[in-house]
C-alpha cells in the first residue's frame, strides 16, 4: 500500500481513483465491508482504491475533551488498512488552516484536480470545509457537475453486522475482549516501541516495558492479563514513522517487513500509576519468563482479560504484593485460555 502524507505530495500519477473518506478508527468489520466494495469498484473502473484519513481526527482538534478514545493510533490504522489490500492511504494533517478552506475548494482542488476521483464513498453525516459547510448533499451535487459519483457508506455495510467503533469501545471498557474481537475481525491489540521509563518496577522485582500509546485517549484503563509479541527485524523495510507529519519528498511505498516473532505472557497496567504519582496514561507490561533488552523493539500487546481497575496503594510494598497477586491470576487465566 502506498502512503501519501499530505495533499502537497499528490502527483500527476495519483489522479484517478475510487476514494473513501473517514476516521476508520479500528478498521472493524463494518469498515472492512466498505473497503471490499471500494476495492471491487476500483477494479471495475480500472483505477486504484484509496482511503483518506485525518490526523489528528477532527474532533480531537476542535473538541479534545469530548473526543472518543482512539481504538487505533495512526500507525495501527495504517497497518490495518494495509491488511485490507487498499492501494493508497492518504493521510491529511488536520489543522485549523485545512479546516478553514471553503468546502467547494476542497472538492475542486483536492478531490477533482489532484485526485481525479471517479467514485466517492462517504458517510451521510460527513461534514467538511469552513464552518462545516460541506455535506453529503453538496458532494452529490458537485459530483454531478464535475463527473464523479457519490454513495453513502451505509449502502456498503453488511446489514446483518451491528458493528461500530462506539460498540467496540464499550466492549473494551467492560473487558469483553471476545465481543470486541468479533466486531473487529481480529483480537484487539496495541502496538508501539519500548522506551525508557522511570524504572520503578525494577525496584520491586517487576521490571516493565513502557510503550507510548500515541493517542489522545485510551479505550482501556486498568490491569490486564496480556500476551506480548516482540517483533525482531530480519530484513530492511520502509515503515511509517510514529507521527504522520507531511514530508516534502513525496509519497512513500511501504513493504511488509520480514519479522521473527517471539510471544510471551504477561501482566499490564494501563493508566496513570497513582501510587507513583504519575500524571499521564501509559502502558506498562511485565513479561513472564523474559530476560533481555527490549528498548527500541516494537511490541504488540494483546489484552486477554481484565484483572482489576487501577488503584492507589499506601506504599510500594503494598503495590508489590498486589502485583504478585495480579501476576499469579494472569498466569492462571492465560494458561486456561491456552488450553481452550
Amino acid at each position: 500500500m502506498e502512503l501519501i502524507r499530505g495533499t502537497h505530495n499528490l502527483r500527476a500519477e495519483h489522479r484517478g481513483c475510487v476514494l473513501t473518506i473517514g476516521n476508520f478508527d479500528g478498521v472493524h468489520l463494518g469498515h472492512q465491508a466498505v473497503l471490499r466494495q471500494v476495492r471491487a469498484k476500483a477494479e471495475a473502473l480500472g483505477v486504484p482504491s484509496a482511503v483518506m484519513t485525518f490526523e489528528p481526527q477532527p474532533q480531537e482538534l476542535f473538541q479534545p475533551e469530548q473526543a472518543p478514545a482512539r481504538l487505533t493510533n495512526w500507525r495501527e490504522k495504517y497497518l490495518a488498512l494495509r491488511d485490507q489490500d487498499v492501494d493508497r492511504h492518504i493521510v491529511i494533517e488536520f489543522n485549523k488552516k485545512f479546516a478553514s478552506q471553503p468546502a467547494r475548494e476542497f472538492i475542486e482542488k483536492t478531490l477533482v484536480e489532484k485526485l481525479g476521483v471517479k467514485f466517492l464513498v462517504v458517510g451521510d453525516d460527513f461534514r467538511f470545509g469552513y464552518k462545516r459547510e460541506g455535506d453529503f448533499s453538496l458532494l452529490q451535487q458537485a459530483g454531478k457537475e464535475l463527473g464523479f459519483e457519490v454513495v453513502d457508506t451505509r449502502s456498503y455495510r453488511q446489514q446483518q453486522q451491528r458493528v461500530s467503533s462506539t460498540a467496540i469501545r464499550k466492549a473494551l471498557e467492560e473487558g469483553d475482549f471476545k465481543n470486541a474481537e468479533a466486531m473487529l475481525g481480529r483480537p484487539y491489540q496495541m502496538q508501539g516501541k519500548v522506551v525508557h521509563g522511570r524504572k520503578n518496577g525494577r525496584t520491586i522485582g517487576f521490571p516493565t516495558a513502557n510503550i507510548p500509546l500515541k493517542r489522545l485517549k485510551s479505550p482501556l484503563h486498568g490491569v490486564f492479563a496480556v500476551t506480548v509479541t516482540v517483533d525482531e527485524k530480519v530484513g530492511l523495510s520502509c515503515e511509517p514513522s510514529e507521527h504522520p507529519k507531511p514530508r516534502a519528498e513525496g509519497s512513500e511505498l511501504h513493504r511488509a517487513k520480514r519479522l521473527t516473532r517471539e510471544a510471551y505472557d504477561g501482566v499490564a497496567n494501563l493508566g496513570t500509576r497513582p501510587t507513583l504519582n504519575g500524571d499521564e496514561v501509559q502502558l506498562e507490561v511485565h513479561l513472564f519468563d523474559f530476560s533481555g533488552n527490549l528498548y527500541g523493539q516494537r511490541v504488540t500487546v494483546t489484552p486477554v482479560a481484565k484483572l482489576r481497575a487501577e488503584q492507589r496503594f499506601a506504599s510500594l510494598e503494598h503495590l508489590k504484593q498486589q502485583i504478585e497477586k495480579d501476576a499469579a491470576r494472569a498466569k492462571q487465566l492465560l494458561a486456561h485460555e491456552a488450553e481452550r
